[in-house]
């Protein structure tokens, strides 16, 4: 027999001043449902989620919750007034006896339930709301970004409790392992429309680019159609004037169609200048150790950071990931050993803290009050990579409008932040990013594009981040902060320094290069005349060339579309100028493999 859904929201519309937000949206939350909610920052998914939760009322259309259904809600920014420690906080709702449940969640989610809610840091009062949802049990769950804070040590026992549980939940996250691993199902909130499909959100970007792509060609095709029944009114209506009113009145409906249809978002039109090159070596640190009185955060350690390595430093919240980088780019001192920098050294910092944000200041006078970026004589230009831009146009490239630029900063979302950060750091030349937490507050398709970024970056990358995925996507070399001040550096990514430690093995499983002394030299490896740089090098090039391949014959198919030329020069222009460059970047990347090959087998 099947089940009541537990929820449905019927015709629904929301309009916030004159914005709508949603219009005729339908949709059905039914017992074990597991569904990712996905979309661009500033879509709408949170307001979904207060819809869902019943905090939102809609303008019109109905909200119907099941009979005995209960729902919890978890927001981004918890309200803890009233309440003096966040363990009150968390069990708020429980009956007597069952504050266990908010015990458990906290060991998990690693904070204390004695913390004063005045004192609690924000990440902190988000744990505490997330060991609030999970204690309540109820039948349906909405999370809004849950993630966001935890190490991965605290996503994985997460993604443990949401696996096992019998509750149906709404999940909104930006970590895409984190989403593939649970979902069942995918909402899309796209241009105010819900769009949903029964897969879970490792089919989402293949869906994605279907709905676009059928949409660019319904698009196009109509465009043609217009074009068409424009030139007839023009040349040939005289003659026929009464005749062919209707072919007129369709010709009218068509160009209101067209006008109606909502252009997709575009993404942030983000750059970056990797500036004057630095040297081959960018940093060597030698037998470098920290500690905080009787806590020790970091043993002797040694690194050398060469040019255009892309190094993530991962470990559980408050193991130093943090501190060791401020060692390494001199910041902070260490207590014992050197730390070295290469030549022309350019570096350009994102703070997890976003301390460099005056949250009373507006993004216009962040950027223009910025003395790096600043253009003399001028209050509305800032100086982008080496040329002078209006402030609010530069803007716009991250997705700001001109009513955000001069508003306070108090007033803009995680995500808002985080982009205006990335804003203030891209308009300078760097030769070495510093990225701490970066991930945070982004959606998928800002992630996607720095990403991407960071691929053709032609300087060096030190990055910190809980994002599995994007780890694994950025990073060729991992350093790992495993406990007891111990720092140990693997090759690879988040899924190489996964399988070289193996599936619960001991932390002293096999790393590529570990603090302490190197014994003996053993017989010489095939490929042991490549330096640890080298080798990262050879192993992931075969993988670059592939992608460069697959590119190319991207590009090719799309040039050779007849009409393209003359329906589109400029994208005609810029698809020709990539093929050329990515068709240059396959042959150096051929010619650099077949070198380091033949330097392997010598």
């Amino acid at each position: 027999m099947a089940r009541a859904p537990l929820l449905q929201l019927s015709d629904v519309a929301l309009r916030f001043g004159g914005h709508t937000v949603f219009e005729n949206l339908s949709l059905t939350i039914q017992p074990g449902d597991r569904i990712a909610l996905v979309g661009r920052n500033g879509s709408g998914k949170s307001t979904l989620m207060k819809l869902l939760a019943g905090l939102v009322l809609p303008d019109s259309g109905n909200r119907v919750l099941g009979a005995g259904t209960t729902v919890a809600y978890m927001e981004q920014d918890p309200d803890l007034s009233g309440h003096e420690t966040l363990g009150d906080f968390a069990a708020a709702r429980l009956h007597p006896g069952e504050e266990w449940r908010v015990a458990a969640a906290a060991e998990g989610l690693k904070f204390d339930p004695l913390t004063p809610v005045a004192s609690a840091s924000g990440g902190e009062r988000r744990r505490a709301a997330l060991a609030r949802l999970l204690a309540e049990g109820a039948e349906l769950m909405l999370l809004d970004e849950p993630t966001n804070h935890l190490d991965i040590e605290a996503i994985t026992w997460l993604d443990a409790q949401l696996e096992g549980t019998a509750s149906a939940f709404v999940l909104i996250s930006h970590d895409r392992a984190f989403l593939r691993d649970l979902t069942r199902a995918t909402l899309w909130l796209d241009r105010g429309e819900v769009r949903r499909q029964e897969r879970g959100f490792a089919g989402f970007e293949e869906w994605r680019e279907a709905v676009w792509a059928a949409e660019d060609e319904a698009r196009h095709k109509l465009d043609r159609k217009i074009k068409a029944e424009g030139r007839w009114a023009v040349e040939g209506i005289s003659a026929r004037r009464k005749r062919n009113q209707g072919r007129l009145r369709a010709l009218q409906a068509m160009r209101a169609e067209r006008a109606a249809q909502i252009r997709r978002q575009g993404t942030a039109a983000m750059a970056l200048d990797a500036g004057p090159q630095s040297g081959r070596k960018v940093i060597e640190a030698r037998g470098i150790s920290k500690r905080f009185g009787e806590r020790v955060v970091l043993r002797p350690f040694d690194l050398r950071v060469m040019r255009g390595d892309r190094i993530a430093f991962v470990g559980p919240n408050g193991a130093g990931k943090t501190t060791l980088i401020r060692m390494l780019t001199g910041d902070l001192a260490p207590d014992t050993g050197t730390v070295t920098h290469g030549t022309s050294l350019e570096i350009a910092v994102f703070d997890q803290t976003r301390s460099a944000l005056d949250e009373a200041a507006t993004p216009w006078a962040t950027l223009t009050g910025d003395a790096a970026l600043a253009v003399s004589g001028s209050a509305d230009q800032v100086m982008v990579r080496g040329q002078p831009r209006h402030v609010v146009g530069y803007l716009k490239d991250f997705l700001f409008d001109e009513s955000q630029a001069r508003a306070p900063i108090a007033s803009l979302s995680g995500g808002e932040k985080a982009r205006l950060l990335l804003a203030q750091i891209m308009a300078r030349p760097s030769n070495l990013l510093v990225l701490d937490e970066p991930t945070n507050d982004l959606d998928i398709e800002t992630l996607d594009l720095l990403q991407d970024l960071l691929g053709e970056y032609d300087g060096t990358v030190l990055l910190v981040s809980h994002d599995r995925d994007f780890i694994d996507r950025v990073a060729d070399t991992t350093v790992a902060m495993e406990g007891d001040g111990r720092a140990v550096v693997y090759a690879g990514g988040w899924s190489d320094y996964r399988a070289q430690r193996g599936e619960d093995a001991p932390v002293e499983a096999a790393p590529v290069r570990t603090t302490a002394a190197s014994p003996a030299a053993p017989a010489k490896a095939p490929g042991a005349g490549l330096t640890f740089t080298e080798k990262h090098r050879l192993g992931a090039l075969p993988d670059e060339i592939a992608r460069l391949e697959a590119e190319i014959a991207k590009l090719t198919d799309y040039l050779a579309a007849p009409d393209l030329y003359t329906t589109a020069p400029a994208k005609f222009a810029k698809a020709t100028e990539a093929l050329a460059e990515r068709q240059a970047a396959l042959m150096a990347a051929e010619d650099e493999w077949l070198r380091l090959a033949e330097k392997a087998e010598a």
